[in-house]
């Protein structure tokens, strides 16, 4: 037991060095170019003028940051909630899987932010509920389909022993096809949080309060202000990555059995 701890270090290090060292390369390649071409600033800013214009208001950034992610985590919760519900319906009829399933995968094909100025429209391009309807649309699908695989996971000798021990279908579905479609779960969340950040963001590009991370990138870039557009952009990547991070330590608390993977 004492040796599988620094395995396991090793093994995390192993899988977090890559991503951190290709994000570093990444970085010092494009300052290195910035200054090496002599781009104009308003075309493309370095990395470290980002940093630096980010450091003369970072508390108004962050505000303004956290009204958007407010608007993101709401429709994320209601379209991660309709999805599983949505799913949990279609495994006890199937029927209903049968045309719904198919549409939701096909519906990856549509853009569904070509939808935003219609939500504005419809729910007023000043509300918040033009925003979070597209991310709860952006969000449902995806939950939906993948909930509804991990429920119909399970094979059929398991479902079978089930079965002959004469469970019913509440237990079938609370030991056996819940726990299985969990990491489907989970899979689902972390790809909503990323969509969730980015719905919200371009749905303010639409119109939006002020104070909206949106609406700061798109007037800053409009006047050419792009270090503070750019400073913009890095609070959004920050709020979606800690949001991905947290679901991702959601999941190896909720699933411990996954973690040796």
């Amino acid at each position: 037991m004492p040796a599988a701890v620094p395995n396991r270090a090793i093994a995390r290090l192993a899988a977090i060095l890559p991503p951190a060292l290709a994000a570093i390369l990444a970085l010092v390649l494009w300052e290195a170019l910035v200054w090496g071409l002599a781009i104009p600033i308003y075309l493309l800013p370095a990395p470290s003028q980002i940093t630096a214009t980010f450091l003369e208001r970072p508390d108004y950034l962050l505000r303004i940051g956290l009204a958007t992610f407010g608007n993101a985590l709401t429709g994320f919760a209601i379209g991660c909630t309709l999805g599983v519900l949505v799913a949990v319906v279609c495994v006890r009829w199937r029927t209903l899987a049968d045309g719904l399933v198919p549409f939701a995968i096909a519906s990856n094909a549509v853009p569904i932010i070509a939808l935003s100025p219609i939500l504005g429209i419809w729910l007023g391009s000043i509300s918040p509920n033009s925003k979070i309807g597209v991310v709860v649309i952006m969000t449902f699908f995806p939950t939906l389909v993948n909930v509804f695989r991990g429920l119909i996971s399970p094979n059929a000798d398991a479902l079978q022993l089930m079965r002959s021990y004469a469970a019913s279908q509440r237990d079938i579905f609370l030991k056996l096809r819940a726990p299985a479609a969990l990491p489907f779960f989970f899979n689902a969340l972390k790809i909503c949080s990323t969509l969730s950040m980015i719905g919200a963001v371009v749905a303010e590009f639409f119109g939006g309060p002020q104070n909206a991370l949106g609406v700061y990138i798109k007037s800053q870039a409009g006047i050419l202000r792009t270090r503070e557009a750019w400073s913009a952009i890095l609070v959004a990547c920050l709020l979606g990555i800690t949001f991905y991070l947290v679901i991702t330590l959601a999941e190896r608390v909720v699933t411990p059995w996954r973690r040796e993977r």
